[in-house]
């Protein structure tokens, strides 16, 4: 038996945003493993659980048996499937799969059943504050072989508009929704003309909208022939997705905020939505991960996992291991990685002409430099992009 000797959480924040990575060390010296347990917004609670609930649980325990353990890990505190508790988990749990590849002597996805293709493609982001630089970034990365580009006008809920607020507001990130989807589909509009059907456009809402809202736009973005449009209805509002199927053939991605499957299980199983994009940390690792691609088989759904910034490059790579292994693989989000990311994490994944390829190591590939990680410590600040506000100065969903 390889038993687990110790759990470390490292915290790191190499490109400025706050990742917390696990390290779980075992009886054979020198093995070790490596997993994402990133929540950016709240990693202390998460240093908190793994370090004080999630350690003294597994320490002892059998490395190999990672099913019994996931499920111990979910059970033992009673109250389970919150964003803190699964990044936590997940953290342990993407470890100890690379523990495991790692003594069988392959990468992740030979030990998960091989490869269905060489390279995962991405989707890149392009803003700008009005809709020719928009364009301008798209070609940018076209330039770069990127066939598949996420198109957003002034970012989240477009540009900032607090001019309406009455007197006495507080402080937030103002966003008007009507003129937030004005031009956003003007945007989209410009580049398809532009630029034709050389490139496939996504779009993300990111919650922002009333549902009522959300599906008027889902109507009126169809004759532009998105990818995917992203987060068009909050988890609060799932039952909408039907409404938006009435009414139009705009391809859904849902799912980053999840963390039970009770969230995202009637969407698949509805034919609801087109892509999952849950983000694998926060529903638990790669344990529950591979079980939803294995559902979303079934039901014609595609994978599109969620990669922004606050996924570390530990979690980039799990991403890719599983993107290479799923029949149902859709799209990969991918953000880049800076030099001093690349510094920190050595055997990050390569992007190379719109195609993520992981290193051909053992186990996930990549290795984490703890002398590096700790001259870039994270940093607690309150989080202002997601004080939300509608014009009138309440607050919305970021």
């Amino acid at each position: 038996m390889v038993a687990i000797r110790d759990v470390r959480g490292i915290l790191t924040a190499p490109a400025g945003i706050n990742l917390v990575v696990v390290k779980v060390e075992t009886s054979e010296p020198g093995l070790y493993g490596l997993g994402c347990a990133t929540f950016t917004q709240r990693y202390l609670a998460v240093e908190a659980a793994l370090m004080e609930h999630i350690r003294p649980l597994v320490i002892g325990r059998d490395s190999d048996r990672i099913e019994e353990l996931f499920q111990l890990m979910m059970i033992n505190g009673y109250w389970r499937n919150g964003p803190v508790l699964n990044n936590a988990i997940s953290g342990v749990d993407m470890a100890l799969w690379d523990l495991k590849a790692k003594r069988a002597g392959m990468p992740l996805h030979d030990l998960l059943g091989g490869r269905c293709r060489e390279g995962a493609a991405v989707y890149r982001h392009a803003d700008g504050r009005d809709p020719k630089e928009v364009e301008d970034n798209v070609r940018r990365f076209m330039e770069e072989g990127v066939r598949y580009v996420r198109v957003q006008c002034g970012g989240y809920g477009g540009v900032r508009h607090d001019g309406d607020r009455p007197e006495g507001a507080p402080e937030g990130a103002y966003y008007h929704p009507r003129r937030y989807t004005r031009a956003a589909v003007a945007a989209i509009e410009h580049v398809r003309n532009r630029i034709g059907d050389e490139v496939e456009l996504l779009h993300d809402v990111h919650e922002r909208l009333f549902p009522a809202e959300a599906v008027e736009l889902a109507r009126e973005l169809e004759k532009f022939r998105l990818y995917f449009l992203e987060d068009l209805l909050a988890p609060e509002d799932l039952e909408w997705f039907a409404n938006v199927r009435a009414v139009c053939a705009t391809p859904m991605a849902m799912g980053e905020l999840f963390n039970h499957p009770r969230e995202w299980t009637p969407l698949i199983t509805g034919r609801l939505i087109d892509f999952m994009r849950m983000h694998i940390s926060q529903m638990g690792g790669l344990t529950p991960a591979r079980k939803v691609a294995a559902l979303g088989e079934i039901y014609g759904v595609r994978t599109a996992w969620h990669g922004p910034g606050d996924v570390s490059p530990v979690g980039h790579a799990m991403n890719v291991h599983l993107d290479l292994v799923c029949p149902n693989f859709g799209i990969q989000e991918f953000s880049g990685f800076s030099d001093a990311t690349r510094e920190v994490f050595p055997g990050c994944p390569e992007l190379r002409r719109g195609y993520l390829y992981p290193h051909r190591s053992p186990g996930l590939g990549i290795d984490l430099d703890e002398k590096a990680a700790a001259r870039f410590p994270c940093t607690p600040h309150v989080q202002t992009w997601s004080q939300a506000r509608l014009p009138d100065g309440s607050l919305h969903r970021p």
